[in-house]
């Protein structure tokens, strides 16, 4: 009884904050970059599906690069209908992992759709990890690793620019000057291996995942506001992830929508530098108050700080 009543709290806090919700939906798509993950969730008692079936958990990050706002939704199957749904009347660049359900994105005229270095890199790291080590304890040399070295140079030139401040054009300049031919050289060794390595391989689907991404590998050169991976994301959506593993499923579709909502709060708290439980006490001690849109604004994390939340709550 004690859990069910916790339950419908958490459904009653998220119904309270659907106002919130949109607004915070509104900023995400007026930033320059979208970033896209989802991860599996079990949902019982869904019409039309088995206990065991998976449902799916995403979460959309953008806005303003200082102050981005993250957006959890629930979705009963991985379809890109999700992302479809959201990115509606969109227009900038949106970063995903390579998942098919993506590629949609190539089609929209006003997105540019951009890949995701980590998860290249990882492929080939799973070839190094197979090869073992050799009698000195390190990993065996090969050509995985003469790709990760390629990987690993387009990441030093960004460490590097990243130390003496590096932005807008002067970032762009930076990486066609010093990326673009590590790239350029890179492309090239991966059209001669791929004639090289059996396709099934470990190998051969490393270079087979980075040559199908490769166009959405590079974009990164061109945009400033960018960088090379998906991280920021997946660390996002990595709470919910290890979250599941304690609580295990959702009871409903609505329970689901709800843990939705909640970490929609707490992550996009966390981004902006917000002790969750602070703001989360702050939200609910101000949001009977909230009448404008303005007033629903003024409540989400990115227009809040921590000198804020330690002082008298009040609506600004």
């Amino acid at each position: 009884m004690q859990i069910l009543t916790m339950c419908n709290w958490a459904q009653k806090i998220c119904e309270s904050c659907e106002i919130l919700f949109a607004i915070l939906k509104n900023e995400i798509l007026s930033g320059p970059l979208i970033q896209i993950d989802e991860t599996p969730v079990q949902v019982l008692n869904e019409p039309g599906k088995k206990n065991t079936t998976k449902s799916y958990m995403w979460v959309f990050r953008g806005g303003s690069h200082e102050h981005p706002g993250l957006l959890f939704e629930y979705h009963p199957t991985r379809a890109g209908d999700a992302a479809v749904a959201f990115l509606q009347g969109y227009t900038g660049v949106v970063q995903t992992d390579g998942y098919s359900g993506y590629g949609f994105l190539d089609n929209e005229s006003n997105i540019s759709h951009m890949g995701c270095w980590a998860h290249a890199r990882r492929k080939f790291m799973d070839v190094v990890k197979a090869g073992g080590t050799n009698k000195n304890g390190k990993p065996r040399a090969g050509a995985a690793d003469q790709a990760l070295k390629y990987i690993r140079k387009l990441y030093r030139i960004e460490k590097e620019a990243k130390l003496i401040e590096l932005t807008g054009e002067d970032l762009v300049q930076e990486r066609q000057a010093k990326a673009k031919p590590v790239l350029d050289e890179f492309k090239r060794w991966l059209d001669v291996k791929i004639e090289e390595v059996p396709p099934k391989s470990l190998l051969g689907k490393a270079i087979g995942y980075a040559l199908n991404q490769w166009h959405r590998l590079i974009v990164y050169v061109e945009t400033s506001h960018v960088t090379p991976d998906n991280n920021m994301a997946e660390n996002s959506i990595r709470p919910f992830t290890i979250g599941r593993k304690n609580w295990l499923f959702s009871g409903a579709p609505e329970g689901a929508t709800a843990s939705a909502g909640i970490y929609s709060l707490i992550e996009t708290a966390k981004a902006n530098g917000l002790e969750p439980y602070w703001y989360l006490r702050f939200l609910f001690e101000n949001l009977p108050q909230a009448m404008t849109e303005a007033d629903y604004k003024a409540l989400l994390p990115q227009y809040l700080t921590p000198s804020q939340l330690s002082g008298p709550p009040k609506i600004s």
